[in-house]
């Protein structure tokens, strides 16, 4: 059937005489009008995606000279500097540059503790444990009989691991964790989860 269609419509399109326009004045004068059109709407299709392009080169230039001006004004600011470092002679024996580091370590590591004291602090105050107690106490489900911590002994805990054991900073969650407190530090971005198992979490590398 597909064929005989087919064949009875490409009979009817061999009967059909083509119709010839005739090459008139007005014709031609038809044609020429929508071919020039058409010339024209390419023409300023052509010159707008130039322009364009124009437009995004002259900005990436402005872009680029700005930085280049920056790096000028770096690069001149590091030379006077270089120079006037160059100008400085100062000797420094061994045993200064010694006590020096010695005195900026005994600083930070003071810093640091008392920074983790405040720390404790106020998480001690703002975030007990369950019974509102922030010492140890036992948990009063039957599932578990593992002591809780507090939050502060858990990110202790967490910061311990990543130092001692960067390699493998995750700890293993266990009872003695209040659930919670985990949730707390996994929302905030404190901790994540393991990628292949999430019973153990680590402290995100805010020093890195």
């Amino acid at each position: 059937m597909q064929v005989k269609c087919l064949t009875a419509e490409l009979g009817h399109w061999n009967k059909r005489t083509p119709e010839i326009t005739p090459l008139t004045e007005d014709v031609l004068v038809t044609l020429g009008k929508e071919e020039f059109q058409n010339l024209r709407y390419n023409l300023e299709m052509v010159v707008s995606t130039i322009q364009s392009k124009n437009e995004k080169l002259k900005e990436d230039l402005e872009r680029e000279q700005r930085w280049l001006d920056e790096q000028q004004q770096i690069l001149e600011s590091l030379n006077v500097l270089h120079s006037d470092l160059k100008n400085q002679v100062v000797t420094f024996s061994e045993s200064r540059i010694f006590n020096e580091l010695k005195a900026k370590m005994l600083s930070i590591k003071e810093f640091k503790e008392k920074l983790l004291l405040t720390l404790g602090e106020f998480l001690e105050d703002h975030f007990p444990l369950p019974d509102g107690n922030i010492k140890k106490k036992k948990t009063t489900t039957q599932e578990s009989k593992a002591q809780l911590i507090t939050l502060n002994e858990m990110i202790e805990m967490l910061i311990n691991r990543m130092f001692d054991v960067p390699h493998d900073p995750y700890v293993k969650i266990s009872d003695s964790f209040w659930p919670p407190y985990i949730e707390l530090l996994l929302r905030y971005g404190i901790a994540l989860r393991h990628p292949e198992d999430p019973a153990r979490i680590r402290l995100e590398a805010f020093h890195q």
